[in-house]
């Protein structure tokens, strides 16, 4: 083959999986933005989810595990917990919130494609769980530093669950955490965390 040939065969090829890549980049902005766009039926998701949110303070399909009752009893050992199920609709509206359009996480056809065989989930969504469970304990809690390894995949319709646990009183209100994601008994994401617990304001 002749370099000319040559040129013109790797162009076309190149050209073939730009194209690609553009429209698995294009669906999977559409998906994202029609994730926080007006339903078919004229209801806002995201403002229908808020509503429910602001009623009953837990979504049904919720389950959150304190572990503690007050400031005056946090210790080393307490434990708080947090699980839910990953859905298609928390993924797009992640993905419309975040920016974050990585067609892995939103394009069927291209992520069946990669080593995961499949849509995965933001792993910045996951980790959030472990901020859920914290926001069940009593007081005011601030994150002060949070590290993070993703172990394993989680898939749209995984039922995950943040497991935190206090391993050291810092002193000063603040606090060192095993902050741990699981599906089923697997680790999907392992860290550490450091978080400082105020009393909630008397006017809040």
């Amino acid at each position: 083959m002749s370099s000319e040939s040559t040129r013109s065969a790797l162009l076309d090829t190149w050209t073939e999986t730009s194209a690609h890549v553009f429209d698995s980049v294009v669906a999977a902005n559409r998906a994202a933005f029609a994730a926080i766009g007006v339903e078919a039926d004229g209801e806002d998701p995201a403002a229908a989810t808020a509503e429910r949110i602001e009623a009953d303070g837990d979504l049904p399909e919720w389950h959150a595990d304190p572990g503690v009752e007050s400031l005056d009893s946090l210790d080393v050992g307490d434990t708080f917990r947090f699980s839910k199920t990953i859905t298609a609709e928390d993924v797009t509206q992640f993905a419309a919130a975040s920016g974050d359009t990585n067609p892995l996480h939103l394009d069927e056809e291209y992520a069946e494609a990669t080593r995961f065989k499949g849509r995965i989930a933001h792993g910045t969504l996951v980790s959030g769980l472990i901020s859920a469970a914290l926001a069940r304990l009593p007081g005011v809690i601030i994150y002060l530093s949070q590290d993070l390894e993703f172990h394993n995949p989680v898939r749209i319709d995984d039922r995950v669950t943040a497991d935190c646990e206090v391993v050291e009183d810092l002193g000063n209100s603040q606090y060192r955490l095993r902050t741990r994601v699981l599906e089923d008994e697997d680790v999907v994401i392992d860290g550490e965390a450091v978080i400082m617990v105020e009393p909630v304001p008397e006017d809040a």
